[in-house]
Order: C-alpha cells, then sequence, then structure tokens
C-alpha cells in the first residue's frame, strides 16, 4: 500500500491526509526522506561546477524537502496527540536524524563548496533574502563542527545524538508526570471544594470517573491547575497541589529527570568549549538580538532593578488584604487565590465574572474579526480538510484580493495525548519549490483550555483569552510569510525576536472596542464598559510582581547556561535553582521543591540561554504597540505597516533592522515601564 507520507502534498492547496497516516507509515517515511536527502547532497558534492549560490548555497536550502516535511507532520503530531507507540518511534527517529544533520554539517567537501561561494561573495549582487541565506548557510557549518578535526568530529557526533535523545526523554517524563499525578478529594469532602467553579468541579468529577475514583480529582492540567490555585480557599490543598507542580520530575522513579537536568547542562558545556566558546549561552546568543551573554544579563539586572521594590510592596499589600481577611503569612500558594480576591474587593473584577462574557466560539470569531480588521484577511471553516483530532478545526486563510494565504489548525482542548501549554507550529512553512511553485503555510495553534461538557461553549478566563490571541499572533507571523527559502519565512528568526508577534496581539484583550465586537454573555449581554474599564486598571495590579517572577525564570535559564564545566552529580538541581534565583527572592523560601526538572522550555524545547526573549519581546511589543495607540488600535496604515516589515519578511533580514522600520528608530523600554507602573 501506498505510503500518504510520501505523497506530495506541498502545493498550493495540498494538506496531510492525517486518515490514512498510520504509525507504521512513520519510519518507512523517514528512512526514504533521509536517504533522498543523502542522494540531493551527493548532487551537490558531486557536482564538477565551480561553486556557485544557486548549484550550491540554494541546492542545499532546497534539498531534504520530503524529510522536512514528514518531520514537521511526526513531530507536530507527537507534541499535540502522541501515544507510547508514537514515542517510540520518536526515540527510534531522532538518532537517525542527528546522524544525518551531522553527516551534512561535517561534510568537508560540502563546506568547501560553501565557503568558496561565501568568499567570493563580492563578486555578485544579491538580494537581501539571497544574502541571508548565504551568510546562515555558511555560519551553519562554522557553527556545526566542520572545522574541528576527526576526533573532534567523532565528539560532536557523540554529544549532538545524546543531546538530541536526553531533550525528547525530559519532554516525554514531564508529560508523563503530568498526566499521572491526581490530588483526590473524597465525597465525604466535597465541603472542601465548595468554593470552586461549578465547570472546574464537574471536569474534576469527570477526571476522577476517568480514573475509577469516587469524588473529584485535581491535577495538574495547565487550565485546571491554575484555577484551582486561583478560587481555592483550602490551603492544605492548594500547598500539596503546588507541591506536586514544583516538584514534578524531581524524585525517585521512572519519571525523574535530575540526572537528564545535570547531563544536558553538561553535554552543552562540552559542545560550546568544543566549538570554542565558553559557554552554551555564548554558543547561543551569537545568533540573536541581545547578541552577547552580557547584554541578556545587564537586561535582567536593569528590568529588576526597576520593578523589584515595587513587586514587594505589591506582596505586601497582598499580605495586609490577607491578613484583613482572615488568612496567615501568604505562601506561594496563596498569592493566585488573593490576586483573585483582591482584584474583586479593590477593581470590581474576578475571573469568573470575566469568564460569563468570554466563550471560546465568541472569543475565536472576535480574534479573527480583528485580523480582518487590521490585515484584510479572512478566515473561512473548512470541513473538507482533513484534521488529525475530532477536536481541531480547520480553516482556509484568505487575503483581501481572495489569494489563499494559508491553512490554520486550531487544536483548543486539553487531552492526555497533548503536551502541556500552548504553541504554535507549522505542517509545513512558506516556501517556494526548485521549479519555482508557491507553496503556502500550514499553521497549528495549539492550547490546554477545558472541554466543556453537553456541547455547551467553553468560558475562557482572561488569561486564556491573552493565550487565544498569544498563539494567534504568532499564527500571523507564519500566515504572512513571504520568501523563497523555508529557513528564513514566518517564525525562523532570532529567538528573541519570535515573541513579538505573539505579545503585540495581547495588547487587544484590555481594549474596549475590540471586546464590544464579540464579548457577550449566554444570555446575549454585551461586556459592561465597566468591566472593560476595570479589567484594564486590575491589570496592572501584581504585574510588577509578575515581572520579577518571569525574570527568575530567565535568570535561571542564564544560570545552567553559563556553566563553564560540566555539573557535578552531587549538585541537586533544587539547591542550584535556589542559588541562582537569589536576586529575584521576595518571598520565602520553599524548601525540596525544583523547576528544573519539568522546565522543558529550557531542557526539552528551544529556548535554552533563550528564555529572557519573552521579556525582551515584550520591550519590543509594548513599544511598537504605542503606535497603535497613538494612531487607532484598527488603524490599517500602521497593520499594514507592521504586516510588511515585521511579519512577511521573516528571518530575511536582521530584526533590529525590520524593527527600526516599522517605528523609525530603536525600541525604547520606557513603553514597557509605563505599562507596569
Amino acid at each position: 500500500m501506498k505510503n500518504p507520507l510520501l505523497h506530495d502534498f506541498a502545493t498550493l492547496h495540498g494538506t496531510p491526509p492525517f486518515a490514512g497516516i498510520g504509525l507504521e507509515h512513520y519510519m518507512p517515511a523517514f528512512e526514504e526522506g533521509i536517504a533522498r536527502l543523502r542522494n540531493e547532497v551527493n548532487a551537490i558534492t558531486d557536482n564538477t561546477q565551480t561553486p556557485t549560490f544557486e548549484n550550491t548555497v540554494e541546492a542545499l536550502e532546497q534539498s531534504g524537502a520530503l524529510l522536512h516535511g514528514i518531520e514537521s507532520i511526526f513531530f507536530a503530531l507527537n507534541h499535540a496527540d502522541t501515544s507510547d507507540e508514537m514515542e517510540a518511534v520518536a526515540n527510534e527517529v531522532q538518532p537517525m536524524l542527528t546522524e544525518v544533520a551531522n553527516d551534512i554539517s561535517l561534510n568537508a567537501a560540502l563546506f568547501g563548496r560553501v565557503r568558496a561561494v561565501w568568499e567570493a561573495r563580492d563578486a555578485r549582487e544579491y538580494t537581501p533574502e539571497q544574502a541571508m541565506l548565504l551568510e546562515k548557510t555558511y555560519r551553519g557549518f562554522v557553527r556545526s563542527g566542520t572545522g574541528l578535526d576527526e576526533t573532534g568530529k567523532e565528539r560532536y557526533r557523540a554529544l549532538t545524538t545524546e543531546l538530541g535523545q536526553l531533550s525528547l526523554l525530559f519532554a516525554q517524563r514531564v508529560r508523563a508526570a503530568t498526566n499521572a499525578y491526581g490530588l483526590h478529594i473524597a465525597p465525604t469532602d466535597e465541603a472542601r471544594i465548595a468554593d470552586l467553579p461549578a465547570d472546574l468541579r464537574r471536569s474534576m468529577a469527570e477526571e476522577a470517573a476517568r480514573r475509577g475514583a469516587d469524588g473529584w480529582m485535581a491535577t495538574l492540567q495547565p487550565a485546571d491547575f491554575e484555577a484551582f490555585m486561583m478560587h481555592s480557599a483550602d490551603r492544605e490543598l492548594k500547598e500539596k497541589l503546588w507541591r506536586a507542580r514544583l516538584t514534578l520530575c524531581y524524585a525517585d522513579g521512572a519519571e525523574d529527570n535530575r540526572e537528564a537536568v545535570r547531563r544536558i547542562a553538561s553535554l552543552r558545556v562540552e559542545l560550546a568549549r568544543l566549538l570554542g566558546y565558553a559557554t552554551w549561552a555564548d554558543y547561543t546568543l551569537e545568533e540573536s538580538m541581545a547578541g552577547s551573554t552580557t547584554v541578556v544579563e545587564g537586561f535582567i539586572d536593569e528590568l529588576l532593578v526597576s520593578t523589584k521594590t515595587h513587586a514587594e510592596e505589591e506582596l505586601r499589600e497582598i499580605g495586609r488584604f490577607a491578613a484583613v481577611h482572615g488568612g496567615a503569612e501568604v505562601r506561594q500558594w496563596d498569592i493566585p487565590y488573593y490576586i483573585e480576591k483582591y482584584r474583586a474587593a479593590h477593581y470590581n473584577v474576578s475571573d469568573e465574572e470575566i469568564r460569563r462574557y468570554v466563550g471560546l466560539d465568541d472569543a475565536e470569531r472576535g480574534v479573527f474579526e480583528l485580523a480582518e480588521r487590521l490585515f484584510g484577511i479572512s478566515l473561512r471553516r473548512s470541513e473538507s480538510i482533513e484534521v488529525y483530532h475530532p477536536d481541531v478545526r480547520a480553516f482556509e486563510v484568505f487575503d483581501a484580493d481572495g489569494s489563499l494565504l494559508a491553512v490554520l489548525y486550531m487544536d483548543y482542548y486539553a487531552r492526555p495525548s497533548k503536551q502541556g501549554g500552548a504553541w504554535m507550529t507549522e505542517f509545513r512553512p512558506m516556501f517556494f519549490t526548485a521549479d519555482g511553485r508557491e507553496v503556502r503555510p500550514l499553521v497549528s495553534c495549539c492550547f490546554n483550555f477545558g472541554k466543556p461538557s453537553g456541547g455547551s461553549q467553553a468560558r475562557l478566563s482572561f488569561r486564556e483569552l491573552e493565550t487565544l490571541l498569544h498563539e494567534f499572533g504568532h499564527a500571523l507571523h507564519g500566515i504572512f510569510a513571504r520568501g523563497r527559502y523555508a529557513s528564513l519565512t514566518g517564525t525562523s528568526v532570532y529567538r528573541d525576536f519570535v515573541e513579538l508577534p505573539s505579545q503585540i496581539l495581547e495588547n487587544w484583550a484590555t481594549e474596549r472596542e475590540f471586546l464590544d465586537m464579540w464579548a457577550r454573555s449566554v444570555a446575549g449581554e454585551q461586556i459592561p464598559s465597566e468591566l472593560v474599564a476595570n479589567i484594564r486598571r486590575s491589570k496592572k495590579f501584581m504585574a510588577a510582581y509578575q515581572n520579577v517572577v518571569q525574570l527568575s525564570y530567565g535568570m535561571l535559564d542564564m544560570a545552567w547556561h553559563t556553566l563553564s564545566a560540566p555539573v557535578s552529580d552531587d549538585i541537586d538541581p533544587g539547591a542550584f535553582e535556589t542559588a541562582a534565583t537569589v536576586p529575584t527572592a521576595i518571598l520565602p523560601r520553599v524548601g525540596g521543591v525544583c523547576m528544573s526538572t519539568s522546565f522543558a522550555h529550557i531542557f526539552a524545547g528551544g529556548y535554552a540561554a533563550g528564555y529572557y526573549g519573552y521579556k525582551w519581546a515584550e520591550v519590543l511589543d509594548a513599544d511598537a504597540f504605542s503606535l497603535f495607540e497613538q494612531r487607532g488600535i484598527f488603524d490599517r496604515v500602521t497593520a499594514r505597516s507592521f504586516r510588511d516589515n515585521m511579519l512577511a519578511p521573516g528571518g530575511s533580514e536582521p530584526p533590529m533592522v525590520l524593527y527600526e522600520r516599522f517605528r523609525g528608530r530603536p525600541p525604547s523600554v520606557e513603553a514597557l515601564i509605563r505599562k507596569m507602573s
């Protein structure tokens, strides 16, 4: 039977045939894709003609199209709808992919041709996109061990292979541990959860039944965990749940990640030093807007100094509020609850009141209408496009002239087969084929919202609304992609720039004109203007505290990745974490906890030495949105400039060049400080 993964769906309208893809198809497809890639690379190195941009650099960029398509589908599904069998395939194929990538990056003959083109670059004119591809290709070889001797190359192979396997294992353990945990509340203890929202109690009862238990089950799934911590007055239950989250994969057992943390950090140190860098951060940040470890550490320190005192005062205010309302000394597990109570008391706004007006279907319609008003695009749901899970919705995205821009998949609900959090990915980026065909992107947004029962519309918290806008902002970055080369289009940009398109869209969540378009109660009542005003006022409360929390994550990331020597086996990740984040400690420390062992962003994702990028992009987004505030939040001219200068070019030009082209000047931190104060 024909393997559906080997079908050429890289056409303008082609989408993956999900219904026909089975587990048995992946390994044969990967093997065929790898074989074709090797043949395509051999054709480049066997070429006896003088190396040129077209026959070497562009040919290399276009090689491996089949394999890249298979990888995109497989790993996107492995994150969104995995199984034990699929993870077994991932474990088997990861070393194969690392091997072929190393065979290419360490290929002396191939690099010789690339270097010849690089050294002759002044002899011809290049478009900005071509010049960027040439530079990226050349530097990619230099940064991937091609200059090492044979002993060094063998060590490079071993290090990258082990890192790939460990990162995959790290993520698998986090997912398994998250799914396994449950805090059981017996029927006799119903009074302990009486203050929880009805939807949360219902989902907890369904989870308990699914596990064969009576009563209710609190889990670590993000939406349910956050709602429980926000609404439960039971400090004992909250502490148990909080400690479970902060000890995830931090104990003896099958899902223990302590050694993985030490080993990944140590391997990165050795790999960086092998390539001539003092630390992994030095290696990584060479290709970033920040440019260096010194700049990042200075950036974190600057933001911390400017907000820590305010954050401490916010905590004192929460402490005073808790004392008046009969609470004991405020600890970490109390913060979400008292923030919610404080906002209700002082700003007349609560999470449950917001949920009344924020239905998922309505919010989806509102976000799509926002894109239409800003950029002139339209999104139409398609029942004919195959999806990989019944909960997934597929949309065709059309430009103002009626041309197809992309296909967008929206995957909203949490399930055990999906990793935690929210993210945007692509089943296919935008690019041109070797024969000149334009291929538009297939973009996917994944969330972990609670699925409602009985066919009712899911209700979102304010933070979930921001998350919807955030991931849709990433989607727009992919949807508007323009260019010839897949490695430079869409979100293929520096890590500390990629969060700008997503974070800027969150600003519309507090804009009355946007909410008025769609926010309605079940009875059809429009969201009150007073509630919107209260949301805007309340959003600044605890903003400094949340900033310090985010900075602590960035500081922890940098601590692990500015190590200049391997991590000793007797180093406890929790103790390391405590020492690394002393400057951001504004609450009494809690012993025996550790987030590093479940910090998938930096140990299993692409944010190693890059987590600061969320705050870096927040500076950019605050400064960029201030232009919309000056000209109007639906101003088409500003939106068009943002699309043309910030979204469409992808990584074809340096991000600071793109930013200054849009804003007319470098970014300023002042807008972010004003936003928080």
